[in-house]
């Protein structure tokens, strides 16, 4: 079992950080290196991530000690099962908005018994084609972690039925999404933003099952920890990439004046 789906089991809290307009397997590295996090993972939603890309960057992930998954717009099984064969350790589907939605994504993500995932075993989560069919089978279905973001409040209405789907490992808060499609973009405090917020929650509870969510502020954070949020995503990387030049201008603000 991956150390990111046995961490979300074991319900100790999970730091990951997102890398899309910037995914390159050095910042994989980087953030390894940095430590503390631990998973990363890449946005295939908004960044179009290619396979290739996804490939580099799971192996850098593995090679620090850092368990990956991807975000992606879940509309076929190929675009599924692709970035599993690619290294992911997992998967996490974009904007659903329905029960079948979730059903179809674990049908895609999990082999029999569980699913009906389509059969390959030759990309590294099969080892190449060295794995027995049946342990193939098996430890994919072991290891892969799959979550569903929650982000639209078409989502939060069968939120209940979501969470108790057998597969899911996750679901995972788009709060700016989610204010959006709730007519208050950006309204953070909203108090329909936390009634949405704490349904989530309260259906995770229920079936004991894990949710994360992208803080916009500790205090967020907090609030969010207080509900029983077990994985926050810290940050985005072109977030931090601004960040550190903006230190950099401080540390060196004299030679940054005219």
């Amino acid at each position: 079992m991956s150390t990111f789906r046995a961490s979300l089991r074991a319900g100790r809290l999970l730091r990951v950080f997102p890398l899309g307009q910037l995914c390159h397997p050095k910042l994989v590295e980087l953030v390894g290196l940095v430590g503390g996090f631990e998973a990363v993972w890449f946005d295939q939603e908004h960044a179009g991530l290619s396979t290739a890309q996804i490939e580099e960057a799971s192996r850098a992930a593995r090679a620090v000690g850092l368990d990956c998954f991807v975000r992606l717009p879940a509309t076929d099984y190929a675009a599924v099962l692709r970035v599993l064969e690619a290294g992911a350790g997992g998967l996490m589907a974009s904007m659903v908005r329905s029960l079948r939605e979730v059903q179809d994504l674990v049908h895609w993500a999990r082999f029999y018994p569980l699913g009906g995932r389509g059969i390959n075993g030759s990309g590294v989560d099969g080892r190449y084609g060295s794995l027995p069919l049946l342990d193939y089978l098996q430890q994919a279905n072991d290891r892969v972690a799959v979550g569903v973001q929650i982000e639209h409040a078409d989502a939060v209405e069968v939120v209940e039925a979501i969470a108790a789907v057998p597969g899911i490992d996750f679901l995972f808060i788009g709060p700016a999404d989610l204010s959006q499609s709730l007519g208050i973009p950006g309204a953070w405090d909203h108090p329909l933003l936390w009634q949405a917020i704490e349904r989530v929650a309260a259906a995770c509870k229920s079936a004991n099952l894990p949710w994360a969510v992208m803080p916009f502020s500790l205090d967020f954070g907090h609030r969010c920890r207080d509900l029983g949020c077990r994985m926050f995503s810290l940050g985005i990387d072109v977030w931090a990439f601004q960040r550190g030049l903006r230190a950099i201008q401080a540390d060196f603000a004299e030679l940054f004046a005219p």
